[in-house]
Formats: C-alpha cells, sequence, structure tokens
C-alpha cells in the first residue's frame, strides 16, 4: 500500500514547524521517516549570566564582567574574568527534556568546569519521552560554566554551559 501524497506533505509541515526533530510511521507494512537536522547554536548579543560595561558615554558595551564567576568541581577562589561577548559561546538544549550531566547517575559527568571540549565532544544528555540525547559541543574551547543543575527539566533553546572559545 502505498502513503498519500497530500498525507506525507502534512507530516513534513507539521515536522518542519515543531521541535521533533524525527518522525517515523508505518502503515500496513509501509514505513515512513522524516527526520531534520539539529539546529545550530548561536551564541545570542548578550548572554544572561554576563553584567553589561559601558566603557564610554554613548552606552556601548565593548566588554562584559562574569559577575558570578565559574566554581570549579575543585573548589578554586572566586576571580573575575573580563572577556568580550564573542569569547562565550552558549550551548542551548535543542529540546525539552530532562538534563543530565553524566551518562548514568553513579558515573563521572561528561565534562566538569575547566575542562577543554573540541567541536563533537559530548557535554550531557537530555532525555525526552524515554530517549537519552547526547549534546554535543558545537565549538572548541574551555568549560566555563554548567548553568544548569543535574537532572533538572530544560526547556527548548535553554542554555546548559558557556564555552570559552578563546
Amino acid at each position: 500500500m502505498k502513503m498519500d501524497l497530500n498525507y506525507i506533505k502534512k507530516l513534513i509541515k507539521m515536522l518542519d514547524t515543531s521541535t521533533i526533530s524525527e518522525i517515523e510511521i508505518e502503515e500496513q507494512g509501509t514505513r515512513l521517516r522524516l527526520s531534520k537536522p539539529r539546529p545550530k547554536f548561536t551564541t545570542p548579543s548578550n548572554p544572561l549570566p554576563f553584567t553589561p560595561v559601558p566603557t564610554d558615554n554613548s552606552g556601548i558595551v565593548s566588554s562584559l564582567t562574569l559577575t558570578s564567576p565559574p566554581v570549579s568541581d575543585s573548589g578554586a577562589e572566586t576571580e573575575q574574568i573580563q572577556k568580550s561577548p564573542d569569547d562565550y559561546f552558549e550551548v542551548r538544549s535543542p529540546m525539552v527534556g530532562t538534563f543530565y550531566r553524566a551518562p548514568a547517575p553513579d558515573a563521572d559527568p561528561y565534562v566538569k568546569i575547566g575542562d577543554s571540549v573540541s567541536s563533537g565532544t559530548v557535554l550531557c544528555i537530555i532525555e525526552a519521552m524515554k530517549l537519552m540525547n547526547e549534546i554535543e559541543s558545537e565549538v572548541s574551547g574551555k568549560i566555563v560554566k554548567i548553568l544548569v543543575e543535574n537532572a533538572q527539566a530544560v526547556e527548548y533553546n535553554q542554555p546548559l554551559f558557556l564555552v570559552d572559545k578563546t
């Protein structure tokens, strides 16, 4: 049996306009699988964990100060970090789900603050509808801050990590 072309077009439109990244349907021995590429992450012009620092009377911001400095897992001292907004990359959640830092409750986390990562490095898992989705870094750099607690619910496009690209 063949699937109706209008039905397939509706499925494509539904997939394109939703946050779903893949759909698979089987009807009477005919299987159809549609998927779309993972969204590319972009750095917002003013990431939330930063406080703008005006450099002149025009109000233009040329640098940012990290107001709540990263706390390393080893208990390193607090420090002020001066960086350009372009030096940090926000890794954002591509879906709604539950954030996990490690592959299992008794396992070490994928990354810690201060770890160097490269593009494609697994940073965490987001569980959505009983599926474990590995979230990979889109950039190379150093983990500056983890913005979500383990086992916390996350929303689509919510910032998860800050990566220092320099």
